[in-house]
């Protein structure tokens, strides 16, 4: 098996294993796609896992600078992961530099960047995601429509937001907090956990922020999902179940915000499935 193979694989094992969510649209597209697909997600996942992983804040910052310095010169890499990336941006109008923006997002993480204002908040998402949202869509392609480009990133923001809403709990747990400030002031909010590590919410302050936080999730959403006529009909669908998965997460908060105070929300398998099989015949 040829080297760039190899590394191919290497980045479908790591997609396959760790994608929890993204893998459901990612197999719905062809097989260069696919693996083109998985190359991104490998490397954006190698990004986020240097962030989250067990290294010293000083080593994670030098590691997040030795990739990004990697990036520089991709095509010289022999890593799998970088070598099928560079191989991916030879076939296909990626945008490296994207990879870039997701490194100095997960930075922010390691400064503990807190947000005064949505506006800051968008910033960082653009960064984590929308860079992400920005990386697909090269891989996908798209008749030409200047504002592509922008409806991927909108995208991207939305899923992260619905990520910063499910994981409220969690992130406070580990002393990040993502909600604006100003957002917190106007809805009454003080953070907090109980003994048991729940969220404590006395007033219904929280739980209307939530809200309305899931309101305006909602408002990225159908500016992202115009994305989705301008693909071809199998890039159509994969960006339609990895977005499914995280709007149905959407609706449950927003049904019910008080679903994030003591767990993690998650679909079931069959409910990912069901959305991937929906999103393959064209129904939302």
């Amino acid at each position: 098996m040829s080297t760039l193979a190899t590394a191919y694989e290497t980045c479908e094992t790591i997609t396959r294993t760790e994608a929890r969510n993204f893998y459901y649209g990612i197999r719905l597209l062809p097989p260069a796609k696919r693996t083109s697909l998985c190359a991104v997600y490998a490397l954006a996942r190698r990004i986020d896992d240097i962030g989250d992983g067990d290294l010293a804040p000083a080593a994670k910052t030098t590691a997040l600078a030795g990739l990004k310095a990697d990036l520089s010169d991709i095509d010289r890499s022999t890593d799998p992961v970088l070598l099928a990336v560079a191989d991916t941006a030879r076939r296909y109008p990626l945008p490296v530099g994207a990879f870039g923006e997701l490194v100095d997002g997960v930075q922010m993480d390691l400064d503990g960047t807190r947000y005064d204002t949505f506006d800051q908040l968008v910033g960082y998402c653009r960064c984590v995601a929308g860079s992400v949202g920005r990386l697909c869509l090269g891989v996908f392609g798209s008749r030409a429509d200047p504002r592509a480009s922008e409806y991927a990133d909108a995208l991207g923001i939305a899923l992260q937001q619905v990520n910063i809403l499910r994981d409220i709990r969690e992130d406070l747990t580990n002393n990040r907090v993502y909600l604006p400030a100003e957002d917190l002031h106007r809805f009454g909010v003080r953070l907090a956990l109980d003994a048991k590590g729940n969220l404590v919410d006395r007033d219904g302050g929280l739980a209307r922020f939530i809200a309305f936080a899931a309101d305006r999730a909602r408002l990225w959403y159908e500016r992202g999902l115009r994305l989705l006529p301008l693909l071809d009909r199998r890039s159509a669908a994969c960006a339609a179940a990895m977005s499914g998965i995280y709007r149905r997460l959407l609706e449950q908060i927003a049904t019910n915000p008080r679903l994030v105070y003591d767990r993690r929300l998650s679909l079931t398998g069959w409910q990912k499935a069901t959305v991937a099989v929906r999103a393959m015949a064209g129904v939302s």
